[in-house]
Formats: structure tokens, sequence, C-alpha cells
């Protein structure tokens, strides 16, 4: 497949987006330290450096598809993951088992940010897999990992390329519908991603309403 140039604005909306990412993992950190597996103020600083490094090299990185510029933005994505999910862990363990010292406002605000995080960064990992995302190369060796309506297609849509809004919508239906709504996974890797976030965002989904109906009651 055919690597298409990223545009500015695309490129903008993913470093904006990720920026959300990280400020949704400060907030539930500010909840509670509770909520954070080791050196957590470490972590959220290092990917803001990260994060602002990446967004000043944002065109010269995807011109020249420095190793550096790859490793870092695996790296940083690898942060908030691993973040992300130790967060729903302990989140989800105060929910079931309860502690007196965070309301149940503060588990329902956490339990939120975590699902929207997961949406957001299962988004950028689909689109470095499948397309140049942050890195600016491709990190699968597959020809695609996911196949796109409009792949489908390819005479009403000749020219037609996935964008990072389309790993966008792809993240937010497999969250909420725990499957793609019009976006197959062609791969095991691709696979594994869906199968991992679905997990995620179910345990997360049912917490919340758990809580919701906890608190309304």
């Amino acid at each position: 497949m055919k690597i298409h140039p990223i545009k500015k604005s695309e490129l903008w909306l993913a470093q904006t987006v990720l920026f959300i990412a990280i400020l949704l993992q400060i907030a539930v950190h500010s909840i509670s330290r509770d909520f954070a597996f080791g050196p957590h103020y470490l972590i959220i600083v290092t990917e803001v450096i990260l994060a602002i490094l990446l967004g000043f090299t944002s065109t010269t990185r995807h011109e020249s598809r420095n190793l550096l510029h790859r490793n870092a933005s695996i790296l940083l994505l690898g942060l908030i993951s691993i973040a992300n999910i130790s967060s729903f862990v302990l989140v989800g363990r105060s929910l079931i088992v309860g502690q007196s010292n965070i309301t149940g406002y503060e588990l329902l605000v956490s339990a939120v940010a975590i699902f929207l995080t997961n949406i957001i960064v299962f988004a950028l990992w689909y689109w470095e897999m499948d397309s140049p995302g942050l890195t600016g190369s491709k990190w699968s060796k597959n020809d695609k990992d996911f196949q796109f309506t409009q792949q489908d297609n390819s005479a009403d849509f000749p020219s037609w390329q996935p964008s990072f809004v389309d790993y966008l919508y792809l993240s937010s239906s497999n969250a909420i519908n725990f499957a793609a709504a019009d976006t197959r996974p062609l791969t095991p890797q691709a696979k594994s991603l869906m199968g991992l976030q679905a997990m995620v965002s179910a345990f997360t989904l049912a917490l919340m309403i758990a809580r919701s109906v906890n608190i309304l009651g």
C-alpha cells in the first residue's frame, strides 16, 4: 500500500488529541495518588516533554523519518497506554471494594477520564500501525491492517486514504460497541489491539454504570 503524505492539519489534530489524553491522565492522578503505579508525576512529565518535542518536529519527522522520532513516538504511546491501563485497574479496584477517602463522584469522573483516554490512545495506535502516524512511517509490515468501507468501493473512492479521524472513529465505535462499525481488522495485531481495547472499555463502562446507579440510588 502506498503511503500517502500527511496533511499538517491532520498532524496538529493528532497532537491536540494527544495532549487531551495527557490532561485526562493528570485529572485522574489529581483526584487520588492511589490511581497510579510508580512515579506517576515523572511519567506525566516525560509524556509532556515527548509530546512537546514531537509537536515541534511534526513536519520534519515526516520528511526525514528519523529513527529517533519513531522510538520517541512509540515510547510516548507506550507510556500513556501503560499508565491508563494501570489507572483502570486501580480505579476498578476502588469502585469494587470502596475507599472511604474517595467519593463516588470522584471515582465516576476518574472512570470517564480513563474511558476517553482509552479511545484516544488506541486511535493513535491504530493510526501508527496502519498509517504513517506520529512517527511518519507505519510500523506494520502488512499492506494494510484495517479494511475501510471506502476501500471496498474503490470505484467510488479511487484516491481515498484513511486519516487520523477515521482511526479515531474506529476507536470510538470499538470502545462503545465492542466492535468496529464499518471497518474490519485484517491482521492478528489489529485484532489483538481491538480486542484489548474492547475488554478495557467493557469493564470501564460496566463499572461506570454500576457506580452511577449507586450514586443515583
